[in-house]
């Protein structure tokens, strides 16, 4: 796709382990489809005896980029710069886009697009979102209109139901306890009322709990795409509760 791609100097890559020598390991970089060299000084920290202990044929292990020599080939790498949290991140992000690739694959044979075209997309969606995975995220999240800013509306049309049929949209959850009482003698439908209103005053794409914890206190719990919407979303259904009770000669409080 486009021009040949090389690896920085710094980046985190997934590579399979094809030959293990005395001296090191030739792996392939993932990403890249190109060979790279993992010397034994950077196998592990330490004195390294026998280099099977740490690395075998066919084992999908992250490297962080040393050197690139582009003119000669050359691509040297390490596995023992690399964290435990770094590894599993980046494992997590490379199995991620190789699923994208594949729904990608479903896009293509449901618009009836050519494989030109398919990696012409593909290119659109990585310069905008720097991962394919991230593009179908963002359709999931932001609907079609968001992909309509990058690619022509049949296609973020096809990325938009391939992404609703494969990926839960992340959320986030935030919750408080909300006190509110009426004294007066239908006050417990003043309440009601208070807690209908509440949930009447959230998006669509905010879902509110309300769960009773014992007279006068209620726990309102909110679950959204984001945190600022989440709290904005708690603080509007608290307010919208108060606002009634306090309306009925009652009292309400917002607690975190």
């Amino acid at each position: 796709m486009g021009k040949e791609k090389w690896p920085e100097k710094g980046e985190l890559v997934v590579c399979t382990v094809r030959k293990v020598k005395d001296f090191g390991a030739f792996v392939e970089l993932e990403e890249y489809g190109k060979e790279g060299l993992i010397h034994i000084s950077e196998i592990a920290s330490g004195w390294v005896r026998y280099i099977r202990d740490y690395v075998r044929e066919g084992q999908k292990v992250v490297c962080k980029v040393l050197h690139v020599d582009k003119a000669r080939g050359h691509i040297d790498l390490s596995l023992k710069d690399v964290k435990p949290t770094q590894r599993a991140e980046k494992i997590r992000e490379w199995k991620s886009e190789q699923k994208a690739k594949k729904w990608l694959e479903l896009v293509a044979e449901s618009l009836n697009i050519t494989e030109k075209e398919k990696e012409a997309l593909a290119e659109k969606l990585l310069d905008a979102y720097g991962s394919i995975y991230s593009a179908f995220e963002d359709a999931v999240i932001n609907g079609v209109g968001a992909l309509k800013k990058v690619v022509d509306e049949e296609y973020a049309k096809g990325i938009y139901e391939v992404a609703a049929a494969n990926i839960k949209p992340p959320t986030v959850s935030v919750s408080a306890n909300v006190e509110l009482s009426c004294p007066l003698p239908n006050g417990v439908d003043v309440i009601k009322k208070a807690l209908k209103k509440a949930m009447s005053v959230v998006d669509g794409n905010v879902e509110l709990e309300i769960i009773y914890m014992g007279a006068p206190r209620y726990l309102f719990k909110v679950t959204a795409p984001d945190y600022k919407k989440a709290e904005n979303a708690l603080r509007k259904a608290a307010d919208a509760a108060i606002k009634v009770v306090t309306k009925n000669k009652g009292m309400g409080t917002f607690h975190r």
